[in-house]
């Protein structure tokens, strides 16, 4: 059973976070303090002995901390109003948790309470923890004013400060705690998780993030919240390579995803480009260290083959017969991005020598589409477990269910992804024009093989409905187009891969009731049998995903229905408060005036965190060509969000700034020696 989590209240600074309450009690549950794939804290409950305590409200402040107030009722009051009150202020750091306790006296009497707080914890993995298994709790050791908890190669210290007046060898901290009016108490606890077994990626140094910070004015100020919130996550996601501290990169998401992913962590640097190419390296070249060199059955690694995940030890999913190794390459999709990430960080002024040094990865990766990703030689990317234990679907999409027909039946591998085909087709473009552009041999081979597989694709992924023509989501393991209808079109668009009027067909698709929910894209076609609203990929809402569709047709050149999608996803930006979630429900706006939750999704969400600037570059049409000398700025997406002035944008390693007015006059302050084209 999936925890839920849309209330919780998350604060994350990678590789540790802390999901709690929204009154900030941590109870068990999926509630903890975690470090590095484990629960280092899972309960960390305050009580007044004989007093209800009464939240007044509070939450995160940034990413990092967060802020809790409650209300002690019936304490040292004269009159009806509330006198005594509780506020507890969370810090979090790489494998520290700080909890600073204030209890202040507002009233004109004395107050005397007892304050009981009670720890525990089971040290579970995190994989025992997001499958819903029961857990047993480690019994502590008391020292001095500490808790301590070990096992294995986890030790867990809990230190308060002052020391208080009694802990019980079940961990309950007291107090006695006498205020005289206008008095306060202050406490601290301090809770450390230390794990003697290597960790995989380490947190970078502090005020180390490799982007500059975007300042985003514009009518729409759900726009520039999303844009604010999003940078403050993202800096809290960064993770560090240990085998070269230098090189940084994005978690994919918290709680349950705090570590490197392939495509998450290449799609996130992506969209981000647009702030600077450091993080586009830092991920490029921590995967590349990591890139397949041999063919492994049960992880999946082949030659040139980019990985799918790195955990500190393996992954279990129980329930849907799942294990993974710690070093996992079970993604169709990731090494074509690899290829897209180095081309387009090259566009935006990645430096030559950087790039160079990553060409002969590109030339591997390229080479695995051709003779790997290709298993049977019929021209497309495509996948199949053969482990038994792996995932079955290893696109983006890699739940179980989410390759369906359109009557809802399940697809059988192996499978060949419509998008992925797009991915391809860029990957084989891009790929050839660094090739040529750094003189060395190929480039003319990727072209053509770019070629065939624009016509083949044509040829057999297209079919049609009531509605008329469009791709199917993939080839199932007869070469049977699956024909259901989803979001996957906005990843086709502005890749080359269609041309205009194949391009027309998707973007009215797009703009219909059926994928558009009103605040983004629906995976899954409300039409389609077996859609599900609480789908994870078959009628949910993924931010990023509409964010890519957002993208697509602004360089496919249909600014209407870019400007409508972006629009849906800034008003569930704003409804949740400016940190969207990985994921969230697909009901439409006919259903709700706001977006609803979906259970367990992350939240903050790296790939949800940078569509904020995805759809901003996509509002000002941005496209840069810094080898060529050029960049583009032709805002014509988003009419709703002007006037508006973005700072802090970089490109040729320089700053940026844009100001478009109401009538869309545009004016752009660029780095010497870059000619601003205008759209």
């Amino acid at each position: 059973m999936q925890p839920f989590l849309h209330d919780a209240c998350v604060t994350l600074y990678a590789p540790s976070f802390a999901v709690s309450r929204p009154d900030g009690q941590l109870r068990r549950g999926v509630d903890g303090f975690y470090h590095s794939d484990r629960r280092a804290l899972a309960r960390l409950e305050v009580a007044v002995q004989g007093v209800p305590l009464a939240p007044v409200g509070g939450g995160p402040e940034g990413a990092d901390t967060a802020r809790f107030r409650s209300v002690l009722r019936g304490v040292a009051q004269s009159t009806a109003d509330p006198a005594v009150t509780l506020e507890r202020l969370r810090s979090l750091a790489p494998g520290e948790l700080t909890e600073a306790f204030e209890i202040a006296n507002h009233g004109s009497r004395p107050a005397l309470v007892r304050v009981l707080i009670t720890t525990g914890t089971d040290l579970a993995p995190m994989d025992r923890v997001k499958s819903g298994d029961v857990t047993t709790p480690v019994p502590p050791r008391v020292e001095g004013r500490s808790l301590v908890w070990e096992e294995d190669t986890l030790t867990v210290t809990l230190t308060a400060s002052p020391a208080p007046d009694a802990i019980s060898a079940e961990g309950v901290l007291r107090y006695e705690v006498a205020l005289a009016p206008g008095e306060r108490w202050d406490a601290e606890l301090v809770c450390r998780a230390s794990d003697t077994t290597p960790q995989p990626f380490t947190a970078p140094a502090p005020g180390t993030a490799p982007w500059a910070a975007p300042q985003v004015r514009s009518a729409d100020r759900a726009l520039d919240a999303w844009v604010t919130q999003s940078h403050a996550d993202l800096q809290r996601l960064l993770l560090s390579d240990p085998q070269a501290p230098e090189d940084v990169f994005l978690a994919a998401g918290a709680p349950w995803f705090a570590t490197l992913f392939g495509r998450d962590s290449l799609l996130s640097a992506r969209m981000l480009l647009p702030l600077g190419t450091e993080l586009a390296a830092g991920t490029l070249r921590t995967l590349a260290r990591r890139q397949g060199t041999a063919t492994v059955a049960s992880s999946q690694e082949q030659p040139g083959k980019i990985l799918h995940e790195v955990r500190r030890e393996a992954l279990t999913i129980p329930h849907e017969g799942v294990v993974l190794p710690p070093l996992y390459y079970g993604t169709v999709d990731a090494t074509p991005l690899w290829v897209t990430v180095l081309h387009d960080a090259w566009r935006w002024g990645l430096a030559e020598e950087e790039v160079a040094a990553l060409l002969p990865h590109a030339e591997s990766a390229l080479a695995w589409m051709s003779d790997h990703g290709d298993a049977d030689g019929d021209g497309f990317l495509e996948y199949i477990d053969e482990t038994g234990q792996g995932l079955a679907n290893q696109g983006w999409k890699d739940s179980g269910d989410s390759i369906r027909f359109r009557d809802g039946r399940q697809a059988k591998a192996p499978i060949a992804l419509s998008e992925v085909q797009a991915y391809a087709y860029e990957a084989a473009i891009g790929g050839a024009a660094l090739l040529r552009a750094f003189g060395r041999p190929g480039a003319d081979r990727w072209e053509e093989w770019a070629e065939r597989l624009k016509t083949r694709f044509r040829e057999r992924f297209w079919v049609r409905d009531a509605r008329g023509a469009y791709p199917a989501i993939a080839l199932d393991g007869e070469k049977r187009p699956v024909d259901s209808v989803t979001s996957q079109f906005g990843h086709l668009l502005g890749t080359g891969l269609l041309d205009r009027e194949e391009s027309a067909l998707l973007a009215a698709r797009l703009g219909g009731a059926e994928l558009d929910s009103g605040f983004g894209l629906r995976t899954y076609s409300s039409r389609m049998g077996g859609f599900n609203p609480l789908g994870y990929h078959v009628g949910s809402v993924w931010p990023h995903d509409t964010a890519i569709a957002v993208h697509g047709l602004t360089r496919a050149g249909f600014p209407e229905q870019a400007g409508a999608l972006a629009a849906g996803l800034v008003r569930a930006a704003d409804a949740f408060d400016g940190r969207l979630p990985e994921l969230f429900a697909g009901w439409g706006s006919e259903v709700s005036a706001r977006p609803l939750p979906y259970p367990a999704s992350c939240r903050p969400q790296a790939w949800a965190a940078a569509s904020s600037v995805q759809v901003l570059s996509s509002v000002l049409g941005l496209t840069a060509d810094v080898p060529g000398g050029t960049l583009t700025v032709a805002p014509r997406v988003g009419e709703r969000f002007r006037p508006l002035r973005a700072a802090g944008l970089r490109v040729a390693g320089e700053p940026l700034e844009i100001s478009v007015a109401a009538d869309g006059t545009t004016e752009v302050r660029a780095p010497g020696g870059i000619r601003v084209r205008r759209g």
